[in-house]
């Protein structure tokens, strides 16, 4: 299966949108289809790849008809036009401004001059034609095309029937006021969209390429890994890689959202997207830029539009059932009652007119997913990468959080704290045998311990090494059996122990069949976690968990530091995905989140309502196991996430509300003869453009 990815250049319409779509996933061959309005990115799945230029080119005929000022691109073709498109057909068309002010001009000579009988009606249908002519040739295309319910058809037919009833102002001023109407939507849609993405300006231009003892300025798409680059001060970084030469402090903002630099230097690795500072880096690059960190969120924030918050499939759903029913309303508004000799049929028609220039839903199905959308935007600037509107409303559910332990609650840094040393065996050599037991370890403990002893490890005397699941290692050392783990390791071999407590992770090591020492590793907590739980609590969290593989005495006095209502202790990795399974049965009237790293807890996160993986920035496990990615791997952030969620979702629900109770009200004064015409072009575009302009509000976050 193909995917085939288009971009519709100059699409404001929603409406059209939703038909291009539909369109799209009825040809033959075609097993998907998902237009994002915001993106203007229509991606098709098809089955068979020889059908694809016959899918293309339909779906450009299609696309001509609906509307014909826009263009098909196509990104598979040219992949730099994805993040690098920036044409601008959201500003108003000086020919479109001159042809409205012609028409506005005649639309004042007959009042202005008195006019009366055939000059009147010419004047005003000169000014309805000049002003309204691209709208009645699109209708008619359309009805050919067996496009009903078109906008274009409707607001065609509900000024003609202004016109033939005598209402000849009427007619003219409706179609006035629509298309200033829908110039203003165009440019409200674009300044939305041009919000949302100049968050996202991320991309750097271009990379310096050092080759030869020359320094080339290329894409950075024509780099490869192992190139070396330079990065001077003030450049975005292009692509991820190592420094090997300089020292400098780089701005992380456009990434993380944190507004304080960080020091880098020779052997650090840098990733794409962020700033260099003041001094001059040389990197050699590690991934290629599709692979880079930058490609990566721009493809996450761009992509997440497309997997729809159950908000806007309700209203999708809404939307094809509203027009219809607002239509068939109209046309029993206008001929029942005369039939019933309730009344004047010119009367009854004016009114069935409203129901039609009202009965598009356009404010509704532009508005959301711009909503949706600008919150995504807003979190990604704060170093919150969502994946999905679907994920960003399931925020609102959540009533309890899981954390991992470790790197996540803690900061992941382990250090051999204290050594108990028994029988004759000094501590140095207890931390000896330790570092060679653990020398193979890739765990984090087994480094700290390996780090503290500080010195050359002979690995040919390490023999017979083997991990033993959640419980440590066994290794024969210079011909002597080692088991260096928890508690239940050397008890399990028959080893009596001498027990510590201590809050710190404790490693009891055995020689033969005898304790030898035991050593006592420490993890802290990270800055403000007590208090970042406390922000939670206060943001609706009722419940706060943990799972670790600690024992659960140690577990339990980190929770009880981190301010967490449970704790699970002594868990192994299949346990901890059955404690949480335990967790989410309870929890059937609302959402959890695990909160983990993303690489050894991907199966938790997988199977939890949201995963969000802490600190996982470039880590591909992460971003592919969770549904958000923190990009630093502070707690603070879900806080953040969660308001900006309730801000989003209230916003969304602002315009629901305006949208509908504005249209209702006209629809029930246009049925009992009070309102006008121009009444139900503001309850259209009107109402429309104000929901537009509110959810742009979605990109502001609240600290």
């Amino acid at each position: 299966m193909k995917v085939i990815e288009l971009e519709l250049e100059g699409l404001n319409c929603a409406g059209c949108a939703a038909k291009i779509e539909k369109f799209s996933n009825e040809i033959e061959g075609v097993s998907s289809a998902q237009l994002d309005f915001v993106t203007k990115k229509l991606k098709i799945n098809i089955i068979n790849d020889n059908d694809e230029d016959d899918i293309k080119g339909n779906i450009k005929k299609f696309v001509k008809k609906v509307e014909p000022e826009v263009k098909v691109l196509d990104i598979n073709a040219n992949h730099a036009h994805s993040h690098e498109h920036n044409h601008d057909h959201g500003k108003a068309d000086k020919k479109d401004i001159i042809r409205i002010g012609i028409s506005l001009i005649l639309f004042i000579i007959p009042n202005l001059l008195k006019l009366e009988g055939n000059i009147r009606f010419i004047t005003y249908l000169l000014s309805y034609l000049i002003v309204g002519y691209d709208v009645i040739i699109r209708a008619i295309k359309n009805v050919a095309a067996g496009i009903q319910f078109d906008e274009n058809f409707l607001m065609t037919l509900a000024t003609f029937g202004a016109f033939i009833i005598g209402e000849y102002p009427e007619g003219v001023a409706v179609m006035l006021f629509y298309q200033v109407g829908e110039m203003f939507q165009g440019m409200a849609v674009n300044h939305s969209r041009k919000s949302i993405t100049a968050l996202l300006d991320i991309k750097p231009d271009y990379a310096n390429l050092i080759a030869e003892d020359e320094i080339t300025v290329v894409n950075p798409t024509d780099v490869a890994i192992g190139d070396y680059i330079l990065i001077k001060p003030g450049e975005k970084v292009p692509l991820d890689g190592i420094v090997v030469e300089g020292e400098s402090t780089i701005d992380t903002s456009n990434i993380t959202g944190e507004s304080v630099p960080r020091n880098i230097r020779e052997g650090d690795h840098i990733i794409s997207g962020v700033v260099n500072n003041h001094g001059l880096l040389k990197v050699q690059v590690e991934k290629e830029f599709g692979e880079s960190t930058v490609s990566k969120i721009l493809d996450l924030v761009e992509n997440a539009s497309g997997k729809k918050a159950p908000t806007e499939n309700f209203i999708t759903k809404f939307a094809s059932i509203y027009t219809p029913v607002v239509v068939f309303s109209a046309l029993i508004i206008g001929i029942l009652p005369p039939i019933l000799a309730f009344g004047d049929l010119r009367d009854w028609a004016y009114r069935a007119f409203i129901f039609l220039v009202i009965s598009c839903p356009c404010a509704l199905v532009i508005s959301i997913p711009l909503g949706f959308f600008g919150g995504i935007g807003g979190a990604s600037k704060s170093g919150i990468l969502i994946k999905g509107g679907n994920y960003l409303e399931a925020l609102n559910d959540v009533e309890t959080i899981v954390f991992d332990k470790t790197g996540t609650i803690t900061k992941g840094t382990f250090k051999v704290t204290k050594i108990f040393n028994y029988d004759d065996y000094s501590k140095e050599e207890v931390l000896e045998l330790a570092a060679y037991g653990e020398a193979f370890s890739n765990h984090p403990i087994g480094k700290s311990i390996v780090e503290s002893y500080d010195k050359e490890i002979q690995r040919e005397y390490i023999k017979d090494y083997k991990e033993i699941s959640g419980k440590g290692i066994e290794a024969k050392i210079d011909g002597n059996t080692i088991l260096l783990g928890n508690k239940d390791l050397l008890v399990g071999n028959g080893v009596e122990i001498e027990e510590v407590d201590s809050i710190g992770t404790t490693v009891y090591i055995s020689e033969g069949n005898k304790h030898i020492g035991t050593i006592i590793v420490s993890d802290e907590l990270k800055e403000n976690t007590a208090e970042d739980i406390g922000r939670l609590k206060k943001l609706g969290i009722k419940e706060t968990i943990m799972l670790s593989g600690d024992n659960q005495e140690t577990a339990e006095k980190v929770g009880k530091l981190a301010g967490l209502d449970k704790v699970y202790g002594d868990l192994l990795p299949q346990d901890k995905v059955n404690a949480f399974e335990d967790i989410l049965s309870k929890k059937t009237n609302s959402k959890v989140i695990f909160v983990g790293d993303g690489v050894n807890d991907a199966p938790v996160l997988a199977r939890a309502d949201i995963g969000i993986a802490m600190g996982a920035l470039g880590s591909d496990a992460a971003i592919e196991a969770s549904d958000i990615v923190i990009m630093t791997d502070e707690i603070g952030k879900i806080a953040t996430a969660i308001k900006i969620a309730k801000n989003t979702k209230k916003i969304v629900t602002q315009n629901i509300i305006l949208a509908l109770a504005i249209k209702l009200i006209v629809l029930v004064l246009g049925a009992f003869g009070i309102a006008t015409m121009w009444a139900a072009v503001f309850a259209d575009v009107g109402v429309s453009i104000i929901a537009i302009l509110n959810s742009i509000r979605a990109l502001k976050v609240e600290k």
